[in-house]
């Protein structure tokens, strides 16, 4: 072959490459090739912090997979939302609901609230929370193998209070909830798509958040009085069955519900503000009577999206 040929021929491959590249995907020219499952974050078992931009503001979490975790095996997933003041790190030793996700083989997620504070109302900061809470659903969905059927929500005081509120406006996602010692505020602005489960503790010594209520109503329901409210949304018997298998806890119980919804309220003496069952709570605040972490996972596992 001559020079000349062969610069010809050098040109025509040239020319050949370029019509190629700009017809054909350019992951598709690469040897690596990019896919979905190769983009998504790797699967380590344990804690790990997080953020993700949601409503213009950048937010963070602490995400908790558990050793037994097999992507394409779904999950359940539980949302665990801190108190005033406190955040995702405290959440998770509070509650102790990592170890409970390796027992039981489901994903936990610890989000934080802006300026260590949930708004569980109707304002801007309050659709911005529900905001963040869809969008982060929505990431460990796209991410990891979720149950749709089986995400719940819990947390303490006015993360219980968070907790509330998605049960009342993210009822198409949210399965079940579970808030504990929950200030419920703007409690009666509630409407949610369809009955939802409610398991709840509260201590009849929380000082803070106290359980015969406070002023205004509006905003420190009487506790009996905001677990009756869930109970006729449900459209469960008006009155509750009264056990008290331990002497310090009384739990009611609101049944013959609407997609069997029940709402379960645990009462406990000798309790103030203050996570049941907590290690790492003062004991003078702490009844060990029950540990709300496992009895809160068992009522899930009980209630499935229907």
């Amino acid at each position: 072959m001559t020079a000349r040929n062969r610069r010809i021929g050098i040109v025509m491959f040239l020319c050949l490459l370029v019509v190629t590249s700009c017809n054909r995907p350019l992951r598709n020219l690469l040897a690596s090739t990019d896919t979905s499952e190769q983009s998504r974050p790797p699967v380590v078992a344990g804690t790990s912090e997080g953020t993700l931009p949601s409503g213009g503001a950048t937010r963070h979490y602490l995400l908790h997979i558990p050793p037994s975790y097999k992507a394409g095996v779904a999950v359940p997933l539980v949302i665990n939302f801190h108190g005033f003041s406190s955040n995702s790190r405290q959440e998770e030793v509070l509650t102790g609901m990592s170890a409970k996700a390796d027992q039981e083989g489901f994903i936990v997620v610890y989000p934080d609230g802006l300026d260590a504070t949930w708004y569980p109302g109707h304002g801007a900061n309050g659709e911005a929370d529900l905001r963040f809470i869809r969008d982060l659903i929505a990431w460990i969905e796209n991410n990891y193998s979720i149950d749709p059927k089986r995400i719940y929500a819990t947390g303490i005081s006015n993360g219980g209070g968070m907790a509330n509120r998605v049960g009342c406006d993210m009822a198409d996602v949210i399965a079940a909830i579970a808030p504990d010692s929950g200030a419920y505020n703007f409690w009666q602005d509630c409407s949610p798509s369809r009955p939802v489960p409610v398991l709840a503790f509260h201590g009849l010594d929380d000082h803070i958040v106290p359980y015969e209520g406070g002023t205004p109503e509006a905003m420190l329901p009487p506790i009996e009085k905001w677990a009756a409210s869930w109970a006729a949304r449900n459209g469960c018997a008006d009155s509750p069955d009264i056990s008290t298998a331990i002497k310090t806890v009384t739990v009611r119980t609101w049944t013959n519900c609407r997609e069997d919804a029940e709402v379960i309220l645990y009462s406990l003496a000798n309790h103030g503000h203050s996570w049941p069952g907590s290690s790492v709570m003062p004991a003078a605040i702490t009844s060990h009577a029950v540990n709300a972490t496992d009895v809160m996972w068992d009522f899930f596992v009980k209630h499935p999206m229907p």
